[in-house]
C-alpha cells in the first residue's frame, strides 16, 4: 500500500429539510470568530460513486464504506473505516485501469444540472490493497457494486489569515440508485468536515447550523438508500449485573474481544501502532474466559477454538515481542553515557530486528491472509450465536462466576509460591506470569456481576502482569544481547557495551523479582 494515503476525518452530516439555504448562509457569518479569517464560497462540483459491499452487505452493516469516486478534489478509491463518534480513517488509493494507468473516468453530468444516479456504469476491480482491509468482514465473499451516488456539491471553505483551510461545510443534492433495481431516492444533505482546524470550530459551525434550522443527520448515505436491505440492529439489552445469567455475562466479554480482534485487523494490516498488541490481547481475553468459565460455557466443546486463539495469539506476539525488546534495548543505550558506548552497538541493534521485525510481520500478514484465520473468524461467530451452554449458565452470575475466579486466582498464588524454590526460576515465574493472565481476564469478564472484588482483582493482577513482563523481557533481552555481542566478537568489535547493557537487565530481572512476595497471598 505504498501509493495509499491515510487521512484521519472529523465531520458532522446534518438534515437541512427547508432550511438549507438559509444553513448555509449562517455559516458565513463565522467569520472572524473561531480562528476563521474568510468563508470561501467554491465552484459547484458533480461527484459521481459506486459503492461496494459484499451481497449481504457485511461492510455497510459494521459502519464500513468502501466506494470509486470520480470528479471533485477526493476522486479515487476510498476506504473509510471508523475509529470513534464522528472520526474515521479514510484510506485513499487512485483511480488506475487495469493496465495500470489513471483512468480517465468523468463524472456525469455538467456542472449546475441534477443528473440521475448512472445504472450500469462500467465495473472495476476492488483494488486488492483495500479488499484486503476489510478481509475479517467479507471472509471471501465477494466485493461488488450496490450502489450508485451522484452528488451535486457546493462547498463553502473556512480559511484563517494564512489560507490554510480549518474546515469545509458542503450543501449536497444526493442522487442514488441500488444496484438491486430497487427504486432511486434523492434527498438533501449539508456536511461539515474539519479539515487543519480546532474541534472547537466544529461546535460553532454545529450552533450555526442548528439555529438555521438544520438537524443532525440519522442516518448515512448508504442506510437511506439501502435502509429496506440493513439488517436491523440488535436491540440493546438490559445493563449486565449480578442477577443476570451467567451465560450472558461471559458471553458478553468474549463478544467484545471477537469484535476487538476484526476491528484491529485492518490497523495491524496497515502497521499502525500498537495494533498488534491489542489484537493479541484481544485474542488472549477470549481464549482465557472460554478456559476459566468452562463450567457455563462447555469446556470439551471450545477446546479447540481455544487451540486456534492460542495459534494466532502466537502469530502475533512474534512481531509485539519484537517491538517490546527494540524499545527496551533502545532505552537501555540511550541511559549509558557516551564514553562507555563502544563500537556500532546502536547500528546492530536496529539491524537485527529490523530484520526479526520484517520477517514477523510477514509470518502475521500470512496468517492472517491464510484461511485458517478466516475459518477461526467464522467458529468464533458460530460460538456467539449458538453457544454451548451449560445449565449452570442460566443461573445468577453473581453465584455462579465468583467459583471460577476464585479458582484463578488460587492458581495464580500456587505458580508464585512456585517460584522460590524452583529449579529453574525464569520458568517458574514464566508460568505464574502465564497464570496471572488467565487471573486478570477471568476476573475483567465478571466484573458486571461481581463488582469490586472482581475490580480489586483485576488491579493486583494488572500490576503484578507488568512486573512479571518486565522480568520475562529481561530474561529474552539478556539472550538476544548474548547474540549480538558473539556476532560482534566474530566481526573484531569490541563487546564492553554489551556486557554493560546485559547487567543492566540482570539487574532490572532481579528487581522483579524481589518485588514478588509481596503479591503473593495476599
Amino acid at each position: 500500500m505504498d501509493v495509499a494515503t491515510v487521512v484521519r476525518e472529523t465531520e458532522r452530516k446534518y438534515d437541512p429539510a427547508r432550511a438549507g439555504t438559509a444553513a448555509m448562509e449562517a455559516v458565513k457569518t463565522i467569520a472572524g470568530t473561531a480562528g476563521v479569517a474568510a468563508v470561501s464560497p467554491q465552484a459547484e462540483q458533480l461527484l459521481d460513486a459506486v459503492y461496494y459491499d459484499t451481497a449481504d452487505l457485511r461492510l455497510t452493516g459494521v459502519g464500513i464504506t468502501l466506494r470509486e469516486r470520480t470528479g471533485g478534489d477526493g476522486a479515487g478509491w476510498q476506504l473509510e473505516l471508523p475509529t470513534g463518534a464522528g472520526t474515521r480513517d479514510e484510506i485513499r488509493l487512485p483511480l488506475a485501469a487495469p493496465g495500470g494507468k489513471p483512468a480517465a473516468r468523468a463524472a456525469s453530468g455538467t456542472a449546475g444540472k441534477r443528473a440521475a444516479a448512472p445504472r450500469g456504469r462500467a465495473r472495476s476491480t476492488v483494488p486488492k490493497e483495500l479488499a484486503a482491509l476489510v478481509r475479517s468482514r467479507t471472509r471471501g465473499a465477494a466485493l461488488a457494486p450496490v450502489l450508485w451516488v451522484q452528488t451535486s456539491r457546493r462547498v463553502l471553505r473556512l480559511v484563517d489569515d494564512a489560507g490554510l483551510t480549518l474546515a469545509e461545510i458542503a450543501a449536497d443534492h444526493v442522487s442514488a440508485e441500488p444496484a438491486d433495481a430497487a427504486a432511486a431516492t434523492s434527498w438533501d444533505e449539508i456536511e461539515a468536515e474539519l479539515v487543519d482546524g480546532d474541534p472547537k470550530l466544529l461546535k460553532a459551525i454545529d450552533a450555526r447550523l442548528r439555529k438555521a434550522g438544520a438537524q443532525p443527520a440519522t442516518a448515512t448515505r448508504l442506510q437511506r438508500a439501502l435502509g429496506g436491505r440493513l439488517p436491523g440492529k440488535t436491540a440493546q439489552g438490559p445493563p449486565l449485573k449480578a442477577a443476570s445469567p451467567a451465560g450472558e455475562v461471559v458471553l458478553a466479554y468474549v463478544r467484545d474481544q471477537v469484535a476487538a480482534i476484526t476491528r484491529y485487523d485492518p490497523l495491524v494490516r496497515r502497521d499502525a501502532p500498537d495494533a498488534v498488541h491489542q489484537m493479541r490481547v484481544a485474542t488472549r481475553r477470549a481464549r482465557s474466559a472460554l478456559q476459566a468459565f468452562g463450567t457455563i460455557v462447555e469446556r470439551e466443546s471450545t477446546r479447540p477454538l481455544c487451540a486456534e486463539l492460542k495459534w494466532l495469539g502466537a502469530t502475533l506476539g512474534q512481531a509485539r515481542d519484537g517491538e517490546v525488546l527494540l524499545a527496551r534495548l533502545t532505552a537501555d543505550l540511550a541511559a549509558i553515557p557516551p564514553a562507555l558506548v563502544v563500537g556500532p552497538v546502536e547500528a546492530r541493534i536496529n539491524a537485527y530486528f529490523t530484520a526479526e521485525l520484517a520477517k514477523a510481520g510477514k509470518t502475521a500478514l500470512a496468517a492472517l491472509n491464510g484461511r485458517r484465520y478466516l475459518q477461526l473468524l467464522d467458529d468464533l461467530d458460530a460460538l456467539l450465536a449458538d453457544p454451548p451452554l451449560t445449565p449452570q449458565a442460566d443461573r445468577p452470575a453473581g453465584k455462579v462466576l465468583a467459583k471460577p475466579v476464585r479458582r484463578a486466582e488460587r492458581r495464580l498464588q500456587r505458580a508464585l509460591a512456585d517460584v522460590p524454590g524452583a529449579e529453574d526460576r525464569d520458568v517458574a515465574i514464566h508460568e505464574a506470569r502465564k497464570a496471572t493472565k488467565r487471573a486478570r481476564y477471568a476476573a475483567e469478564a465478571a466484573v458486571p456481576a461481581l463488582g469490586g472484588a472482581a475490580k480489586r482483582q483485576v488491579k493486583q493482577t494488572k500490576e503484578l502482569q507488568q512486573l512479571l513482563g518486565d522480568q520475562h523481557d529481561s530474561v529474552v533481552a539478556r539472550t538476544v544481547l548474548l547474540d549480538l555481542a558473539a556476532k560482534a566478537r566474530a566481526a573484531g568489535e569490541d563487546t564492553f557495551t554489551y556486557g554493560l547493557m546485559h547487567r543492566s537487565q540482570a539487574c532490572q530481572a532481579a528487581e522483579s523479582e524481589q518485588a514478588l512476595p509481596r503479591f503473593a497471598t495476599r
